[in-house]
């Protein structure tokens, strides 16, 4: 009978969650909020229809697990060594400065020290399945705010490591500091060791197991990869989603990637979901009802707070103002790492009892607020142009009021950036009469443009809005210079939508690159390192007395041979 109190269980979880979602849905609300209000609702705490929480959050930490192993499959190591700036300088920044202002507020009030500190952990963390799910259903993740947004949320799950070593510290247990510092190099160990045996391992059985072309079985040792590595990492101190999250990155490193990322798909997605329900299950209503004034001031500073730092941690990393303000709203939340940390000191007397309720009660909330937050902050950074404080300070001119001047523009070129390669090509076009306009997430390029007389707009070139503001559908010609590629990526796969005739040039650093692009919609990619190559070739050539034709026929072979390679 208990298997079918289970089910039962499972039934009226996955029915409710249906229900709100597909309402949700009509009024065009986060699917996310939906589940978690599904779990208020039949909680203990609601209408009580689940009363054993503890079944579900079985089955929901599986579910972060499989949704971080995705999302590690999206990212893969090479993508993250692209962005280790972002997340050693990024996420120390945050992580200090949030424990820091935390600390400082929690001595206003009078809170003793390890209190304070505590609480300024539990602040520090946001939540990496319900950030990262909503950048990777908005297509987001390659735009320049995922990748601040994923090197910030990587560092902050790697502090939960650190952060519960030091709980016994702030418990008053008496532990010796080479104890710690022992568990700390430890765990470092594993996560080292176990990354490389992986990354010598993994490919190779991969390939083993797609020789025998059994479906069932490649499924199979996918899940054995990703919860075994999983759970061989949790045993070196860290939780169980990094560890997915790393076998997920590991995995991503192999041909398989994207055939493993399929036939997880619906695992994710249903496992996942049950975690959004039980973090609803932990809110309280009555508990809401007595504090409702504290659970609000609460929320109110975790959000704003919190946002303010994000945002200037931005600026400090040299991040564009509209990158810097998504990020902060992205990650004004409090995460579920809050809760492993919450749940570690049952019993311990950190908290009292009532802040610790009404704490939770706010994190929640700020959890439940996130998917709308998510959407909110591209419409807000887009609207930045409103305020005419922004134009006194940067002296930019930004995409808001770009259509107004744009509207008048018809088989323009849109340049995607204003570097080197920007000015000179701006330069070209103004010389031979041909209409253009200039967009640039760097203010000093933009205030740069402008100060030369160039039609150019603050904004991100990977956004639709700031596309369709830019008129993307009149223009004859997009040319992507940013030095990312998977921006430029981004960025013409969103453009291909809005103007499927438009023709998209799309420059990049290298010929790996090239491939890819392709792939994504461009109609012609120019490398750098092989018009390097021509260049050089040429420049030789010439030095040495060959004739202008055969210069010209052998700088032909160049691009030629490439193109052949790059398919």
């Amino acid at each position: 009978m208990h298997e079918l109190t289970y089910l039962r269980d499972l039934l009226v979880i996955l029915g409710f969650a249906v229900i709100i979602v597909t309402l949700f849905h009509r009024f065009k609300l986060p699917a996310i909020a939906g589940f978690i209000l599904s779990g208020v609702i039949v909680g203990p705490q609601g209408l009580a229809l689940i009363d054993d929480v503890e079944k579900v959050e079985l089955l929901a930490e599986v579910g972060v697990a499989l949704l971080l192993f995705a999302i590690g499959l999206e990212l893969s190591l090479e993508k993250l060594k692209r962005i280790w700036k972002l997340v050693a300088i990024g996420g120390s920044v945050q992580v200090g400065l949030s424990i820091l202002v935390t600390m400082v507020v929690s001595f206003l009030f009078g809170l003793p020290t390890n209190t304070a500190v505590f609480i300024g952990f539990l602040v520090a963390l946001s939540s990496t399945a319900i950030v990262l799910r909503g950048l990777q259903q908005r297509g987001e993740l390659d735009a320049p705010h995922g990748h601040l947004i994923i090197g910030i949320l990587v560092f902050q799950d790697f502090s939960v490591v650190p952060m519960l070593l030091a709980i016994p510290i702030l418990v008053g247990t008496n532990l010796p500091a080479e104890m710690l510092i022992l568990a700390l190099l430890q765990s470092l160990f594993i996560i080292v060791v176990i990354l490389l045996a992986a990354l010598f391992i993994v490919p190779r059985i991969l390939n083993l197991v797609a020789k025998t072309r059994e479906r069932q079985l490649f499924i199979l040792t996918v899940f054995l990869i990703c919860i075994g590595t999983a759970w061989l990492i949790t045993s070196s101190g860290a939780s169980l989603a990094i560890g997915a999250f790393l076998a997920g990155l590991v995995v991503a490193g192999s041909e398989y990637r994207h055939q493993a990322l399929a036939d997880l798909i619906s695992f994710k997605e249903v496992f996942a979901s049950l975690f959004f329900v039980s973090v609803g299950m932990l809110l309280a209503p009555s508990i809401l009802a007595e504090n409702v004034v504290l659970i609000f001031l609460l929320l109110g500073a975790i959000l704003l707070g919190k946002s303010a730092i994000v945002f200037v941690t931005a600026l400090i990393m040299r991040m564009p103002l509209r990158v810097a303000l998504i990020t902060a709203v992205a990650l004004a939340q409090v995460g579920e790492f809050s809760f492993v940390l919450l749940f570690s000191i049952q019993g311990e007397g950190l908290l009292e009892k009532s802040l610790e309720s009404s704490l939770i009660a706010a994190f929640i909330l700020s959890m439940f607020l996130t998917p709308f937050a998510l959407s909110f902050g591209p419409r807000l950074a887009a609207g930045m142009g409103k305020f005419t404080l922004l134009k006194r300070l940067f002296e930019v001119v930004t995409a808001e009021d770009a259509s107004r001047e744009t509207s008048k523009l018809s088989d323009h070129v849109i340049v995607g950036g204003y570097g080197f390669a920007g000015r000179e090509l701006s330069r070209a076009l103004k010389s031979c009469g041909i209409p253009y306009v200039v967009v640039d997430l760097n203010v000093e390029n933009v205030r740069r443009a402008t100060q030369d007389g160039v039609d150019a707009f603050f904004g991100d070139v990977t956004n639709h809005e700031v596309l369709l503001k830019l008129g993307v559908k009149q223009a004859k010609e997009l040319v992507l210079l940013v030095n990312d590629p998977t921006a430029a990526e981004h960025a013409l796969q969103v453009a291909r939508r809005l103007a499927p005739e438009l023709f998209i040039v799309v420059r990049t650093h290298y010929l790996l690159d090239v491939e890819s692009i392709l792939a994504a919609g461009a109609d012609e990619v120019i490398p750098s390192e092989r018009e390097a190559a021509v260049e050089v070739t040429a420049q030789v050539l010439s030095r040495h007395q060959i004739g202008t034709m055969q210069v010209a026929e052998r700088c032909r072979e160049i691009r030629k041979q490439t193109e052949d390679e790059t398919g």
